[in-house]
């Protein structure tokens, strides 16, 4: 089934020619290992994101990054023959120039940051922070593989929003995004944008742990330290700049020694002023996170705890294994004891281990397992433990046997932790997945749309759903169901993804085209977004309405670009 400028020479069309890596996670699809899916991801990255697709920089920009290259190597070239020092000088002389030339065009191009001195309140106001943050995860989505897992993304966008109901967060619009990488990290973007490495799920222990790294992310947000930081930075720049210039003059002209110890001490001085300002960062986002904590009714002293391990284990570790989130959230002794005291002041939380948590650190073990046969053995060696992470780790053993094509193991496991939770979600779809494994995807259907009569509107659930009724050709149905869900989560990848495949099934070509053109929307490619709305276009000939929304999404792309151009 091929698709070649427009014309679809098949009715199942499915998103085999998509240049862009779409982990999918859910329904049990655990079969390809991670190594394979970052070599995909490697490939089609490279296809996926053509150079007119990234915001052209500016040449003052240009011009002053490649004189900070410059200087930077020169600073590094240790020999000291005459060659390497007149050699040494040439960067030096050139970096001077870029400079000169950074700061002459500077003046002439328009800056779209306001003047020097304006409080951080209006450096950037929340709505082009939210702007940014989106224009952001466009480009993001489009190099980091991702994960698809309606559940996990269920799990862990209430998580986070009951923790944000209880933080100095103003703006709520938060989007979530999952990435497909062991590394323990966690991150926030302006606009509410907060990433979740599935490997931080293997890292944290309890929920409360999980939820004080999401806590701490927050109050980076709700403290607005981006724009406080451009605003520090430029701030410090004139004087960074002006003893940088005076470096380079003493070097270019007087000679190399008395002009290298002077950047030498610029650069030094900026890097340490730089340092001291993000650690002030990170002390008010643990004081803040950990309030964040405390009003959510979570236990407050399972950050020090956590933060402990992290520092126990970058300590054992070589510069490459040390965890991610400590190289962008420095931690210290004093920084883990000023958090341990901060807890004491408050009363220890008596929670209990949450089982949700439980379920879905066995699913980022499923995500980040080699093969699903890796995993059973993972699974089947955690079966001695307490019984919540024993529940939790037949859950996962029933994830990878029906992964590894052994659904009728699965379903007996899946009996032994069922017959307490009937209603459980995650026990719902694991059978409706065990059904599908059993070429059986019309009993799963049943069964999934039995429960949403129960819970309508469950995300998880329609996509399981969705899924079953495009497994047993029922896609016009499938089709129906998809399109409603898209009214409540328009900016989710994975929806659109689906909803792809089943109008292709269904023989909707032009919806086809257009949900193909949402979801390279939100993956920031552009260029082949306007390309599948050019198509819709032209099959919707003579239908009034649907070109003029078409025409509507064009002139949203159209926006877009410029957007990020701006950017």
């Amino acid at each position: 089934m091929q698709q070649g400028h427009g014309t679809v020479q098949a009715a199942g069309i499915h998103f085999s020619d998509i240049r862009l890596t779409h982990a999918r996670h859910s329904c049990g699809d655990n079969r390809a290992s991670i190594r394979d899916r970052r070599r995909r991801h490697e490939l089609s990255a490279r296809g996926a994101f053509q150079s007119n697709e990234f915001p052209a920089c500016a040449p003052a920009r240009i011009q002053y990054n490649l004189a900070i290259i410059l200087l930077e190597w020169s600073l590094h070239v240790f020999d000291l023959s005459a060659l390497a020092v007149s050699v040494r000088r040439c960067a030096a002389g050139l970096a001077l120039s870029l400079l000169a030339a950074a700061g002459a065009a500077a003046n002439t191009e328009e800056l779209k940051l306001p003047d020097l001195g304006e409080s951080s309140t209006s450096l950037f106001s929340s709505e082009y922070e939210h702007q940014l943050g989106r224009a952001w995860l466009r480009v993001f989505r489009s190099q980091a593989p991702t994960v698809d897992d309606p559940l996990m993304l269920d799990y862990l966008e209430n998580l986070t929003y009951q923790l944000a109901t209880h933080s100095q967060l103003e703006d709520r619009r938060i989007e979530l995004v999952i990435v497909d990488n062991p590394a323990i990290n966690a991150f926030a973007v302006p606009g509410g944008v907060i990433g979740v490495h599935n490997g931080l799920l293997l890292y944290a222990q309890t929920e409360d742990e999980l939820a004080t790294v999401l806590s701490h992310e927050l109050a980076h947000l709700s403290q607005r330290h981006f724009s406080r930081g451009v605003e520090f930075q430029q701030k410090q720049q004139p004087l960074t700049l002006a003893a940088m210039l005076a470096s380079l003059v003493l070097m270019a002209t007087a000679g190399g020694d008395a002009g290298m110890a002077a950047l030498s001490a610029t650069q030094a001085a900026a890097q340490d002023s730089a340092l001291r300002y993000s650690r002030s960062n990170e002390q008010e986002a643990d004081r803040v996170g950990m309030q964040t904590m405390v009003d959510a009714g979570m236990d407050p002293h399972a950050a020090p705890a956590m933060f402990e391990r992290m520092l126990q284990a970058s300590r054992y570790s070589n510069a490459s294994h040390i965890p991610e989130f400590l190289r962008s959230h420095p931690l210290s002794e004093s920084r883990i004891a000023d958090t341990r005291n901060r807890a004491r002041q408050y009363p220890r939380q008596i929670r209990h281990t949450s089982l949700d948590y439980q379920l879905m650190r066995a699913r980022a073990v499923m995500q980040l397992a080699d093969t699903p046969e890796q995993a059973v053995e993972r699974f089947r060696g955690e079966l001695d433990g307490s019984p919540r992470s024993r529940e939790a780790a037949t859950y996962g053993l029933v994830l990878a046997l029906t992964a590894a094509g052994r659904p009728d193991e699965a379903s007996l496991r899946l009996d032994d932790i069922w017959s307490g939770d009937r209603n459980r979600i995650e026990y719902i779809i694991a059978d409706a997945e065990i059904d599908m494994a059993r070429n059986e995807p019309a009993s799963a259907a049943k069964k999934l749309a039995e429960q949403l009569a129960v819970s309508p509107g469950n995300h998880p659930l329609t996509m399981a759903y969705a899924n079953a009724l495009m497994q047993s050709q029922q896609s016009h149905i499938a089709e129906q169901v998809l399109v409603e869900q898209s009214k409540r989560r328009p900016n989710d990848p994975g929806l659109w993804y689906l909803l792809a495949e089943v109008q292709g099934l269904s023989g909707n070509i032009a919806g086809l085209h257009q949900s193909r053109a949402e979801y390279f929307i939100l993956n920031g490619i552009l260029d082949e977004a306007q390309r599948q709305l050019e198509y819709a276009l032209k099959l919707t000939q003579g239908d009034h309405y649907s070109t003029s929304r078409i025409k509507e999404r064009l002139r949203y792309v159209a926006e877009l670009r410029e957007q990020m151009e701006s950017f």
